[in-house]
C-alpha cells in the first residue's frame, strides 16, 4: 500500500539549487534510510515530507488520514511545560481516545457512547498507554516527569521529542538523525524497537550499524539523482560499488565512441542521407555520455604534526564530584604515544568531564594532571563551532592565518584549505550561520586540525557528518601517529578506530577494556544475567476486565490500578517463595535470621493488602 508519493519536488535558496525534480514513493512496511552528502538538502527533503516546509515545485501526496510523526534535528517544545505535559498535550490520537472514554464514564446511562469509547480503547490498546510511555521515557533516561523543558539540555529535548513521536503510534515516522544524543544502550534499544515494530520509517542517519540493522531499503541522492537499493546498508555498499564501476566502464566506452564519431563529423559528409542524419543526431547523445562526470570530491586531511615526546599525559589519583555525584575517584592512568582509546558509557557518567580535566578546562577536586612539554591538544567538542555574527566561512580560517603550514615545509592558503574541506570558492563567502549542520561540523573539524595537534580528542565527532566524510575521517585517524581519544555512540566508527575502551559505568567506576566496541558487546552478552526480570504470569482463573461487556465500568485509573495490582501480586509471590527457600538453604546467624524474618513478614503483609484491593476491584467488574 502506498503511503506517500513525492512528485518532481525542487528546492533552492537564492541562486543555490539543492535539488530538482526529485520523485519517489514510500510504501507501507518500508524502513528507508536516506543517504546523501552534507549540504545537498537531506533536512529540507524531510521538512517537505512532513509538511514543515514547502517545495519550490512539485507536490507530496499522502494517503487520506495517514498518521505521520516527524522528529527534526532541533525539536520545538514549550519551554514552560513539563515532560508529562508535553506527552499529555501532544496531538496524540491515543490521548484523545482516553479522554473520550473518561467522558463516557461520566454518562453511564448512555450505553451507546460508552460502548463506542470502550471499543476504541480496545482497538488501539489504549489501556496500557501510561505504562508504555513511562517505559519509553525510562529507556530514554527521562525519569523526572515533572522536569520542565526550560531546564533540559539539547540532548534531553531531542530524546523527549523522540519519545513523543514514538508514542503517537504513527503509520509513517520521519526521522532526522534519530541516534544523535543517544548513548549506546539507548541506540541498541531503539534498533530493537524498530526492528520488531511494523512502523514505516523514512530517516536520515549517519549511523551505519543502525542502517544495517533497521533499514530494508536505502535511497541515495547523488549529483541530483536518486538511486534506490532494496536491502540494508551492506547491500547498498555492494550494489553502489557495482553501479559506479558500471558507470566508469560505460563512460570509458562512450569516450572511445565519441572520438570515432568526432572524426566522422569533422569529415563533414556531403551526402545527407537519412542514415547519416540519424548518426548526426546520435552524436549529441554520445557526446553528453562521454563528458558526464561523477562528483567524487572528498575531504582531504593533512597534518604537520609536531613530535610527541616520551611523557604524554599522566593522571595521578584524580577525583571529581558534582553535586554529590562521583565522576572519578582516585583514577590513575599514563597515556602512551600512539594510543587510541574509545570512551563509552551512559549519558551523565562523566565522559565529557573527563576530557575537560585532561585538557585543563576543568580542575580535578583531588590529584593532578601532568601534561608533557611536547603535547599539543586538538579538542573537538560537542558544542561545535562558535558562530560570530556576520562571520563568513573564509573569515573563520583566516583567524589562523592566510597561509597554513603542511608537511615537509609546504604551505597552503586559507582558500585552498577550505577547498580541501569541500567548501568551493563561492561557498567560502557564505555566512557561517547559513551552513547546514553537517557543513558546520566539517568547518569545525577544519579549525581543530588546522592547529596541527599531536594529541587529538574527539567528543562525538560523527554527529551530523555525512557517511562520505566519515569514511575519510576514519582513514585519516587510522594513519594519525599521535595520541587519540574518541567519545562516540557510532559503533562502526569505534570498531574501526580504537584499540581499547574506557567504560564509564557510573558512580566513579571506570573499566579499561582491551578491545573495540563489538568485542565489548560480545563480552557483556556472555556474562551470566544478574537480577533477571521474570515476566509476570497472570492467573488464568482471574477475570480479565478488558474482556467484560459494557457493565465493566471501572474508571480509567481503577482499570490501570487493577492491571498494576496483578503484576505486583505476582512479583510479591515470587519474592515470598524465594525468601522462604533461603531459610532452608542459607546458614544464617541469629541476627540475619531475625532481619530476614522481618522482611518476609513485610512481604506477606503487602501481599495481603494488595490481594484484598484486587478482590475489591474484581468484584466491581461483576456488578
Amino acid at each position: 500500500m502506498n503511503y506517500l508519493s513525492v512528485e518532481n519536488i525542487s528546492k533552492s535558496f537564492g541562486e543555490r539549487s539543492l535539488f530538482n525534480n526529485l520523485s519517489f514513493g514510500i510504501n507501507e512496511g518500508q524502513k528507508i534510510g536516506f543517504v546523501a552528502k552534507n549540504g545537498t538538502g537531506k533536512t529540507s527533503i524531510l521538512n517537505i515530507l512532513s509538511g514543515d516546509e514547502p517545495s519550490d515545485s512539485g507536490q507530496v501526496i499522502s494517503r487520506k488520514n495517514l498518521k505521520i510523526s516527524f522528529l527534526p534535528q532541533e525539536p520545538k517544545l514549550d519551554p514552560n511545560a513539563t515532560i508529562e505535559e508535553i506527552i499529555q498535550t501532544s496531538d496524540n490520537h491515543i490521548i484523545k481516545i482516553i479522554t473520550a472514554y473518561e467522558e463516557a464514564l461520566k454518562n453511564p446511562e448512555d450505553s451507546t457512547d460508552y460502548q463506542k469509547a470502550f471499543d476504541l480503547m480496545e482497538a488501539n490498546q489504549a489501556w496500557d498507554f501510561e505504562t508504555v510511555y513511562k517505559q519509553i521515557l525510562s529507556k530514554l533516561k527521562l525519569n523526572d516527569l515533572n522536569q520542565r523543558v526550560s531546564t533540559m539540555s539539547g540532548g534531553q529535548k531531542k530524546r523527549l521529542a523522540l519519545a513523543n513521536a514514538l508514542l503517537g503510534q504513527p503509520q509513517l515516522l520521519i526521522l532526522d538523525e534519530p541516534t544523535n544524543h543517544l548513548d549506546l544502550e539507548m541506540i541498541e534499544w531503539l534498533e530493537d524497537f524498530f526492528a520488531k515494530s511494523n512502523i514505516t520509517l523514512f530517516m536520515v542517519t549517519h549511523d551505519r550499524f543502525f542502517l544495517e540493522r533497521v533499514c530494508n531499503e536505502i535511497i541515495e541522492l547523488e549529483d541530483g539523482k536518486l538511486f534506490s537499493y532494496k536491502g540494508n546498508y551492506s547491500y547498498y555498499l555492494e550494489k553502489r560499488k557495482a553501479r559506479i564501476e558500471n558507470f566508469t566502464s560505460e563512460t570509458k566506452k562512450a569516450k572511445q565512441l565519441f572520438k570515432q564519431e568526432l572524426e566522422w563529423m569533422r569529415r563533414q559528409p556531403k551526402a545527407r542521407t537519412t542514415k547519416s542524419k540519424s548518426r548526426i543526431d546520435d552524436f549529441q547523445d554520445i557526446k553528453s555520455r562521454a563528458h558526464q562526470r561523477r562528483n567524487d570530491h572528498e575531504v582531504q586531511l593533512e597534518l604537520n604534526m609536531e613530535r610527541l615526546g616520551t611523557k604524554v599525559v599522566e593522571l595521578h589519583a584524580i577525583s571529581k564530584t558534582f553535586d554529590d555525584k562521583k565522576i572519578l575517584d582516585q583514577f590513575e592512568y599514563n597515556f602512551l604515544k600512539g594510543e587510541r582509546i574509545g570512551i563509552i558509557g551512559k549519558n551523565g557518567t562523566g565522559k565529557s568531564t573527563f576530557l575537560n580535566m585532561i585538557t585543563g578546562n576543568i580542575a580535578p577536586d583531588k590529584g593532578k594532571v601532568v601534561i608533557g612539554d611536547t603535547v599539543k591538544f586538538g579538542y573537538y567538542t560537542q558544542k561545535g563551532i562558535h558562530i560570530k555574527e556576520g562571520q563568513k566561512v573564509i573569515d573563520v580560517v583566516r583567524e589562523f592565518g592566510d597561509f597554513i603550514p603542511l608537511k615537509k615545509g609546504r604551505q597552503i592558503s586559507a582558500q585552498q584549505l577550505l577547498e580541501r574541506f569541500l567548501f568551493d570558492r563561492k561557498k567560502q563567502y557564505d555566512f557561517v550561520d547559513k551552513l547546514s549542520g553537517g557543513e558546520r561540523k566539517r568547518l569545525y573539524l577544519c579549525t581543530v586540525l588546522i592547529k596541527n595537534p599531536n594529541f587529538l580528542i574527539l567528543d562525538e565527532p560523527t554527529n551530523d557528518l555525512d557517511i562520505v566524510t566519515l569514511n575519510v575521517l576514519e582513514n585519516f585517524l587510522l594513519d594519525f601517529p599521535g595520541c587519540l581519544i574518541v567519545v562516540s555512540h557510532d559503533r562502526y566508527f569505534m570498531d574501526k578506530i580504537v584499540d581499547h575502551l574506557f567504560v564509564f559505568r557510573g558512580d566513579s567506576l571506570v573499566e579499561d577494556f582491551p578491545g573495540n566496541y563489538s568485542d565489548f558487546r560480545i563480552y557483556e552478552d556472555s556474562k551470566p544475567p544478574q537480577n533477571k526480570k521474570v515476566s509476570s504470569e497472570r492467573n488464568s482463573n482471574k477475570s480479565n476486565w478488558k474482556k467484560q461487556d459494557n457493565k465493566a465500568k471501572l474508571s480509567y485509573q481503577e482499570q490501570k490500578e487493577y492491571q498494576r495490582l496483578e503484576r505486583e501480586i505476582a512479583n510479591l509471590e515470587r519474592e515470598k517463595k524465594a525468601l522462604e527457600n533461603k531459610f532452608t538453604t542459607e546458614n544464617w546467624e541469629a541476627d540475619e535470621i531475625q532481619k530476614q524474618s522481618i522482611q518476609l513478614q513485610n512481604i506477606i503483609e503487602s501481599l495481603n493488602n494488595k490481594t484484598e484491593r484486587w478482590f475489591e476491584l474484581s468484584s466491581l467488574l461483576e456488578i
